[in-house]
């Protein structure tokens, strides 16, 4: 009986002992290997580990030319743990900054709902982009401030004033960011639009860490094991742009004072040679600390700068829109390049023409004289070939054939399989807004949409997706997705339209009388054959929008544009000379009429757009 209690005490006492190693092995796997604040905290003690930033990849446009590299710049970093008698006056005296700015910095890292990745024991970025005059007085007395520690980094800097839109620029990143993708930490810069967003990734490159030993007092004794831990930094990729710097810095001073935009493609690649947004903007001044400043002022510009009119504004295409409704309504079956409708100028219904010309026209002709009523007719004869009834499925199938050959042009969509960073879809209406907007299937007809067939009504398109549709027609019926690298793999993203490639002689023909004898004569080139469209597009908003849509030369076709000049009136005064000019400098090299060159530039047509 007496052996069995002292077996039973025995065996409690083995399971006590049993229980408490086992809380003990647990607790301590628990503070070494899951608990990481006190390792950050017993690591710090002996080692500092230093982030190395890699530099972004350079940025060249088509011919080589460098338009983005790097300049040093400094962070800041604090290790609050090891601030001690901080002098804050002397210390504030020394960054020029103030003693609130101080306070509300140092706040703002210990708060972890606004710093996620807060640990007294690591780095936190104090301040940021910093030149080497920012840091000059502070480096010199840095040992005063025990805690605070100097990072190199390094600044975007820009060859050019130019092509803002299209470069991007470089912005810390968001919580959002932060949680999103691991490779960021609090206080990181990544590309926050334009190319510098699209290609982030390849232009981040990777970082690197240097290990540094400390002795009992926190003082800094060197590189941990002569630096054999430390992990280099992989410096980004450099990118090739398909961007002529020199047609881009041309547009852009063409449009200086004036709204609106230019997008430039060749046509058997799909690459953008130029793309203009105006009013615009230096890219250096989003750039290290002033960046915040100055942003502000662009976001709360009236006129937009920071808006990519190339990419995001949507207008009606007006009369550039006929060359696109001529194949369609060919394919369709609607008219033959032998139909021929009567005009009488402004006196025609019910679509007015803005001037007077002949009468029967044929397509040739409507396409150089730019006829309102023969594009209505031959629309109408297209979706109503079948006749019009109140039970009448065929007008309803004609239209959404229409509405699908239309969009076959690269209108309505995103080019989801390009590399634009922001774009606007533009708008082809469908049957199904029209059923709502007119509350039956059979409370409209062509008569009810007739300003569709001159590319007014509805229908939007931004200026890209103008210049793309040019690029389709010159290459007689496919386009390839316009991007902005230079890439060979985005040759294979090819788009067929869904007009026959017989079709396009005609359309060919008539645009490149555009030039020789109709509304674009006055900016021909001598021994250029060009081929365009005028355009004059109403603007419930103000004075009418001027458009110009073309192509050049007319054989073997290397550059296909479009130009929008907000508000400035008619198409031939404003967009077609800087199309022509646009066209003279990419095909000869240089522009040879400097007097037209200088009265473009110098013609403002909105005096609210500033000098940048």
């Amino acid at each position: 009986m007496i052996n069995d209690t002292l077996q039973n005490r025995r065996t409690v006492i083995s399971i006590i002992i049993t229980v408490l190693v086992l809380i003990y092995i647990i607790r301590l796997f628990s503070l070494q290997i899951i608990e990481t604040k006190y390792k950050s905290g017993a690591d710090s003690n002996a080692f500092l580990n230093k982030t190395q930033f890699p530099p972004r990849g350079l940025i060249y446009d088509r011919n080589k030319t460098l338009l983005v590299y790097n300049k040093p710049a400094y962070d800041i970093t604090i290790i609050m743990r090891e601030i001690r008698n901080l002098d804050t006056i002397a210390f504030c005296t020394a960054l020029n900054i103030s003693k609130q700015f101080f306070i509300k910095k140092v706040d703002d890292i210990k708060d972890r709902n606004k710093n996620h990745g807060y640990s007294p024991y690591t780095p936190q970025v104090f301040m940021t982009q910093l030149n080497i005059e920012d840091i000059a007085t502070f480096q010199q007395s840095m040992y005063k401030y025990p805690g605070f520690f100097i990072q190199n980094r390094t600044l975007r800097e820009y060859a050019f004033p130019y092509a803002a839109h299209v470069l991007g620029n470089i912005g810390e990143v968001s919580q959002r960011r932060i949680e999103k993708d691991d490779y960021y930490k609090s206080g990181d810069y990544a590309g926050r639009d334009g190319i510098e967003y699209t290609y982030e990734k390849a232009l981040r490159g990777v970082k690197g860490y240097e290990i540094l030993l400390r002795d009992a007092k926190g003082r800094i004794k060197g590189r941990y094991e002569q630096g054999r831990k430390d992990i280099a930094p992989k410096t980004g990729e450099n990118l090739t742009l398909t961007l002529d710097i020199k047609l881009q810095i041309l547009g852009e001073k063409l449009m200086a004072g004036k709204v609106g935009s230019i997008v430039a493609i060749e046509p058997t690649t799909g690459e953008i040679l130029a793309m203009v947004s105006n009013p615009a903007f230096n890219p250096s001044i989003l750039v290290g600390r002033q960046r915040s400043k100055n942003y502000n002022v662009l976001l709360n510009d009236p006129n937009k700068p920071l808006m990519n009119r190339a990419t995001q504004a949507q207008y009606s295409p007006g009369s550039g829109f006929k060359t696109i409704q001529a194949l369609v309504c060919q394919e369709m079956g609607g008219i033959s390049e032998d139909t021929r409708f009567s005009c009488n100028g402004p006196s025609s219904y019910p679509v007015k023409c803005t001037h007077h010309h002949g009468s029967p026209v044929s397509l040739l002709n409507a396409i150089e004289q730019s006829c309102n009523p023969y594009f209505w007719n031959a629309f109408k004869s297209t979706i109503e070939k079948d006749g019009y009834g109140a039970k009448n499925l065929i007008f309803r199938t004609n239209y959404d054939e229409w509405v699908d050959k239309i969009k076959s042009f690269g209108f309505g969509e995103k080019f989801k399989d390009g590399d634009l960073y922001e774009q606007s879809r533009g708008y082809i209406p469908t049957q199904k807004f029209y059923n709502k907007v007119y509350k039956a299937e059979t409370g409209w007809r062509a008569l009810t949409i007739r300003s569709n067939s001159i590319g007014q009504g509805e229908i939007l398109a931004t200026p890209l997706q103008l210049a793309n549709a040019m690029a389709a027609i010159a290459n007689s019926g496919f386009y390839i997705t316009p991007h902005l690298q230079i890439h060979d793999s985005m040759k294979q993203k090819i788009h067929h339209t869904k007009v026959d490639k017989k079709y396009f002689p005609i359309v060919f023909e008539g645009m490149s009388r555009v030039f020789e004898s109709g509304t674009a004569r006055a900016s021909r080139i001598e021994g250029l054959n060009m081929c365009g469209k005028t355009g004059t597009v109403e603007n419930s908003r103000g004075k009418d929008h001027s458009i110009f849509v073309g192509f050049a030369p007319r054989e073997n076709p290397k550059i296909a544009i479009a130009v929008v000049v907000e508000n400035a009136g008619f198409g031939s005064i404003y967009a077609a000379p800087i199309f022509s000019l646009l066209v003279e400098q990419y095909i000869k090299g240089k522009i040879e009429r400097i007097e037209l060159q200088e009265r473009i530039t110098n013609i403002v047509t909105n005096k609210n757009v500033k000098e940048r």
